[in-house]
């Protein structure tokens, strides 16, 4: 079988029937030099400077580090680069040293541990023992999922939630909803509600493609009309939304009722490693029979700096005010353009252009100018929605942001990736 490489994605060479993993593995990279040959190769670029809204990063067109204006990191209020967060997470090293030697089960479960799931559970205004903490957000979600629902039991899940969740879900039975469709899954709950003895709806809280949010408000009372819980991911939503920055379940007034709530140190946090906070005897349960609990070691003792990271959205609100007015400044600038921001209503800024190697050109054409962004294609979303996708960062400047949006109506004139009149 010839795969032809001008309409190929990642996704047609997980498996091919004549060819062993050797010889796939052979035949992709034949792949991704053709797509490094057409300047489609926007991914796993290296770069020389820590996360901000410039960066030095390593090009195919360049023969130094180019200082890129970056919209590919989810450092969404920049606390990586915070002092008083590095400063932390250096003082911990100096107290712990660099890791911590063991699973959480055995050994591994420090003090810093538990200081961490205190104040993340205490964020959400929940007491200690509803959190428990893993080394990524990834792994909050595929450890919960694996570990709480079984063959007798049923996932019901938004078609736009992360892969981490269907990685959970390997060992129990799943139907997917059209994103958002509120009359859809009540058609499911409906349909499996004497069948399963667990039914779990699990959705994002805001969409890592589209930047949109889930209709948390009405999805809770749906969900609990028909004996479900809820499962909500808002990796994207903490720091970001919500009043005093705790995220679409603030807005929607439900911190302390959504059934299961999952999330990442990675985004607004500026650090790395994932949580799940649920009622305590899930929790405890969690504790003990998620693998990744029992068989991977714990996070390293810099998790102190994500402990002042959470304490500064409450005592630097002004981050997030930076953050707002830079994505309303960049949204208007795209939309005035005439460039496809579909639904968006968070830090996520999604170009919709389409077809996949046209974005490939995007990227490539926006690389050369100096943005450095992420081209998303088909798996990540529909083969025909291809976009460019940027997050926007509180320390962005508005010079940034219009060195972006000059480069964009470059990219336009090229390549007429425009979608709607200009108005």
């Amino acid at each position: 079988m010839s795969i032809d490489f001008t309409t190929a994605t990642f996704k047609d060479f997980e498996d091919i029937d004549e060819l062993d993993a050797f010889q796939r593995a052979k035949e992709f990279t034949r792949f991704t030099d053709y797509m490094a040959a057409n300047g489609h190769m926007n991914y796993r670029l290296n770069t020389t400077t820590g996360c901000g809204p410039e960066m030095d990063v390593v090009t195919p067109y360049d023969i130094k580090p180019k200082r890129c204006v970056c919209f590919v990191s989810n450092d969404y209020l920049n606390f990586s680069q915070h002092p008083m967060v590095k400063q932390a997470a250096m003082t911990a090293i100096g107290k712990y040293g660099t890791g911590s030697g063991a699973s959480p089960l055995i050994g591994g479960y420090f003090e810093y541990h538990k200081l961490l799931e205190e104040k993340i559970a205490a964020f959400y205004h929940r007491t200690a023992n509803e959190s428990v903490i893993f080394t990524t957000g990834y792994t909050a979600n595929s450890a919960t999922l694996l570990s709480m629902l079984k063959k007798s039991d049923i996932a019901i899940v938004d078609m736009g939630v992360h892969a981490s969740v269907a990685e959970g879900l390997r060992g129990t039975n799943a139907k997917t909803f059209p994103h958002n469709n509120l009359s859809a899954l009540e058609h499911i709950l409906k349909t499996v509600q004497s069948t399963f003895r667990t039914k779990l709806v699990v959705v994002d809280g805001v969409y890592s493609q589209d930047g949109d949010v889930a209709p948390l408000d009405e999805m809770f009372a749906l969900v609990k009309r028909y004996g479900a819980y809820l499962m909500v991911d808002d990796a994207h939503g903490i720091g970001v939304l919500g009043r005093t920055g705790r995220g679409v379940l603030e807005d929607t007034q439900l911190l302390d009722k959504v059934d299961i709530v999952s999330g990442t140190f990675s985004k607004a946090l500026g650090h790395i490693g994932g949580y799940t906070i649920a009622n305590p005897y899930v929790t405890n349960f969690v504790r003990f029979q998620s693998r990744q609990q029992i068989f991977s070691s714990t996070a390293p003792p810099t998790v102190m700096g994500i402990i002042k990271a959470i304490e500064l959205i409450d005592e630097e609100p002004h981050w997030r005010d930076k953050l707002w007015q830079n994505i309303n400044h960049f949204k208007k600038g795209l939309n005035d353009l005439g460039l496809d921001t579909g639904t968006t209503c968070s830090a996520i800024i999604p170009v919709k252009i389409g077809d996949p190697h046209v974005t490939g050109d995007a990227g490539r054409l926006l690389l050369k100018a100096g943005i450095f962004t992420n081209p998303i294609l088909y798996p990540a979303v529909p083969r025909h929605d291809a976009r460019i996708r940027m997050s926007i960062m509180a320390t962005h400047t508005k010079e940034h942001l219009d060195r972006a949006l000059e480069a964009f109506e470059y990219v336009d004139n090229q390549l007429n990736i425009a979608k709607r009149d200009i108005n």
